[in-house]
């Protein structure tokens, strides 16, 4: 029957190697031997399924009795002489299949010399329960359809190796079941942010990935160039601007939801290349969006998971109750004792960084500072949702100021487990004083800020024509779907992050 392949559960790495090495070698031998005998797996084309493993458990008498064809990957094979057991995994979902000389013919089973555990196959076969109760398959008819040159990894060590599972996905995918229900999920929470907003009334656009400047966002972008155009160009770090023209233009509730890059460091919370949705809704405020965005979380919980109640890291999250809300300068005051109402000056500001060790550079204003302060001393204990609101005008070069203390704005961020997840505001419309900022991002450029702001002149120049009251969203998809399955590192909701190429050079 099967070749008895090396275990490999005790052998050393540089066995495993060896051993993995020999065996890809007799793989390619039997796939040589299939082809020579006019038994080429690739050259099929299609096997028709009539019913997927899960079905078959999951509606056993619906079943019974009754003949099927199925397909997948060969997992697992216990060989006993006449008959066979093997474990056919379909989409995630593994079935038995029972393999009896005296039902398939001597030739077919002989056939199964030159299989291998992870071979793809299809088989025909009537749906039965063994004496120990497992649901299987007794099969008829059977053939390979597509041959596995290289050894899975043993089942009882599977892939320890985390870089070797970010590189190689499909081999994660296929070696673990939970990974690739993380990505199911994943579906889901986009499907549902979906569904809620199109309920809304909001319209689903596309806007420009490649820009002649890259706006909307305080971040390093990526440079590429247009040849025809011979022009420099940027991938976008935003959607934002293009998505605040269409309002200008009439739309009255649009978003994207897609692809952004930013040329930044790699972390457990930071990929170069991520998904964001953004959205925008016309005639409303803030406070608006902060309504709309703790009614999308809730929608996409429960209708992603099925559950308000999740678990992170031990503690559980309930988005059935209402959101906290906290303003910066009191969350500071709260976490870090110190009052920002009562520092008037920079040079203030400074020394209360200076005696608290909080770092700031040449030229950080006091609104950075409390920002800074914010981050150093509050962002970790934001555990339970929280909308932090107003933030200092010079971390918000695009929202519109407090009419009640114009050195702040009208925004929020919304944290969780201590991580932000959501970031909103009432736009900015007054084209006069966004020019002003622009200018303002410009002298930070001018003094060695990278990820300033550049001037968009076109922007300006939509607004002049009229922007009405208009409120913004911008959530980062990755990190909702860690929270909300429990991923500590965003490389895990991911399918194929950003990976240093083996041996540094492309």
């Amino acid at each position: 029957m099967v070749s008895n392949e090396t275990d490999s559960e005790n052998l050393s790495n540089l066995d495993l190697e060896q051993s993995n090495s020999a065996l890809y070698t007799i793989r390619k031998e039997k796939l040589k031997e299939l082809k020579e005998t006019g038994k080429d797996p690739f050259l099929i084309t299609k096997f028709h399924r009539t019913v997927s493993a899960f079905e078959v458990l999951e509606n056993f008498e619906l079943f019974e009795n009754k003949e099927v064809s199925l397909v997948g990957r060969i997992v697992s094979w216990r060989d006993m002489g006449k008959a066979s057991f093997l474990d056919l995994s379909d989409d995630g979902t593994k079935i038995q299949l029972y393999f009896k000389l005296d039902n398939i013919g001597e030739e077919i089973y002989n056939s199964f010399a030159k299989w291998d555990i992870g071979d793809i196959i299809g088989v025909k076969g009537e749906i039965f329960k063994t004496k120990r109760g497992e649901i299987s398959v007794k099969v008829v008819f059977c053939t390979l359809l597509s041959k596995s040159l290289r050894p899975l990894p043993e089942k009882f060590h599977g892939i320890k190796d985390i870089d070797l599972r970010y590189r190689q996905r499909y081999l994660d995918l296929i070696m673990n079941p939970a990974v690739k229900n993380t990505f199911v999920v994943r579906s889901k929470i986009i499907h549902a942010i979906r569904k809620f907003l199109d309920a809304k009334g909001f319209l689903e656009v596309e806007t420009p990935i490649l820009q002649t400047l890259a706006g909307g966002a305080a971040a390093r972008p990526f440079v590429t160039h247009h040849n025809a155009l011979d022009l420099k160009m940027y991938l976008r770090i935003a959607p934002e601007l293009y998505l605040k023209r269409l309002i200008v233009g009439g739309f009255n509730k649009v978003y994207e939801l897609g692809r952004i890059f930013r040329n930044e460091g790699i972390s457990i919370k930071h990929n170069p290349e991520f998904t964001m949705i953004e959205l925008y809704e016309a005639y409303t405020d803030y406070e608006g969006i902060m309504n709309l965005t703790e009614e999308l979380i809730k929608a996409v919980a429960l209708d992603g998971l099925g559950t308000f109640q999740i678990v992170y890291n031990g503690i559980t999250i309930d988005f059935s109750k209402p959101f906290e809300r906290i303003s910066m300068k009191n969350a500071v005051k709260k976490y870090a004792s110190v009052d920002f109402n009562e520092i008037k000056t920079l040079e203030d500001a400074k020394r209360i960084a200076d005696e608290h060790g909080v770092r700031y550079t040449e030229y950080s204003k006091k609104g950075d500072i409390l920002s800074l302060f914010f981050e150093e001393y509050v962002e970790k204990n934001l555990v339970m949702p929280t909308f932090v609101t107003q933030h200092p005008v010079e971390i918000s070069p695009f929202a519109k100021r407090c009419p009640q203390d114009p050195d702040f704005t009208e925004r929020f961020e919304l944290f969780i487990v201590g991580r932000e997840h959501a970031n909103a505001f009432s736009e900015l419309n007054d084209p006069i004083d966004q020019a002003e900022r622009f200018a303002e991002q410009a002298k930070l450029r001018q003094q060695g800020d990278l990820e300033a702001n550049p001037a968009d002149e076109d922007f300006v120049t939509a607004l002049e024509y009229g922007l009405p009251p208009t409120g913004g969203l911008g959530i980062g998809i990755d990190r909702l779907v860690m929270l909300l399955t429990g991923a500590e590192s965003i490389r895990d909701v991911l399918l194929f992050p950003t990976m240093k190429p083996l041996g540094g050079h492309l």
